[in-house]
């Protein structure tokens, strides 16, 4: 049997963009609430082994034609029981079209729901789409007792550690196949098995009493504002509370259905038969 090894990830740093100043301060309850937070993010890029052999002006070349794969920015849609998170669309500054390479490993439209705990998300892989319905990622929160102020409101640090992989399901890495591989040639052995963990740090404002929150986090008593997880910082830029026209949550419906384990072992079987056929190695 074997045993288990955890290796911790943690790579924390802030992104300076304050909210606007023309935020409504709530004075309602949580069930008049609904309303628009976009994010920014911000993920830091980590060229590997091929990167150490780029020169200074090569690695800069190579930062300024990722630059819309590192910083987007996203808008979080919400009321009291449900949330739909999706990037907002942006043309490519070289190519002058959308990265099409890019939107086959990151998070496509999604939907949340606290009160039934249950997330329904559109994924496009390679021109097909996949609706993946599952359950909300299970956090345990600690409450740290810090504070800060983002914008307006008054904020409060939490911390919680996550399967790196259970974040970042949708993802791909040739790191995640090798992992794959190697834990399929050795099961059964008595080895011990290397699981990544991600650190999370989150600050959320009880002023905006709902359970929401970017990507995959959500439980704590108000929104979340800023969130760091590995190499990634979202921060909310900009934040509109009961607007007068009525805000629409509408879950994904196209796609075939698939849970998260299942997209996952799809994606890492279709990119080794890829790397098979091209009869090479994964990066």
């Amino acid at each position: 049997m074997k045993g288990l090894l955890i290796k911790i990830t943690t790579i924390v740093f802030g992104l300076l963009i304050p909210l606007q100043n023309n935020l409504i301060t709530p004075n309602k309850t949580s069930q008049d609430f609904k309303g628009q937070a976009y994010y920014m993010s911000k993920t830091r890029m980590d060229l590997g082994n091929w990167g150490a052999r780029l020169s200074e002006a090569q690695k800069k070349q190579v930062a300024a034609r990722m630059q819309g794969r590192l910083e987007k920015t996203y808008i979080l849609t919400f009321n009291k029981e449900e949330s739909l998170f999706k990037e907002e669309d942006k043309l490519d500054a070289l190519s002058g079209a959308t990265d099409s390479w890019g939107k086959n490993f990151t998070p496509g439209a999604q939907y949340k729901n606290i009160k039934t705990i249950t997330q329904i998300q559109n994924q496009e892989f390679y021109g097909k789409q996949f609706l993946v319905k599952d359950s909300l990622q299970p956090i345990t929160w600690k409450i740290t007792g810090e504070k800060k102020k983002i914008g307006k409101y008054n904020c409060f640090k939490a911390t919680a550690l996550i399967t790196s992989n259970e974040l970042t399901w949708y993802a791909f890495s040739w790191d995640k196949l090798r992992t794959k591989e190697k834990d399929a040639s050795e099961a059964g052995d008595d080895e011990t098995e290397l699981v990544e963990i991600t650190q999370v740090e989150a600050w959320f404002t009880p002023q905006i009493p709902v359970g929401h929150g970017p990507l995959e986090y959500w439980g704590l008593a108000g929104l979340i504002l800023e969130v760091s997880a590995g190499d990634t910082t979202l921060l909310c830029s900009k934040l509109i509370l009961n607007a007068g026209d009525e805000v629409e949550i509408a879950a994904p419906k196209k796609g075939t259905e698939v849970t998260k384990l299942e997209y996952q072992d799809m994606i890492l079987n279709k990119m080794k038969e890829f790397r098979d056929n091209r009869g090479g190695r994964g990066r």
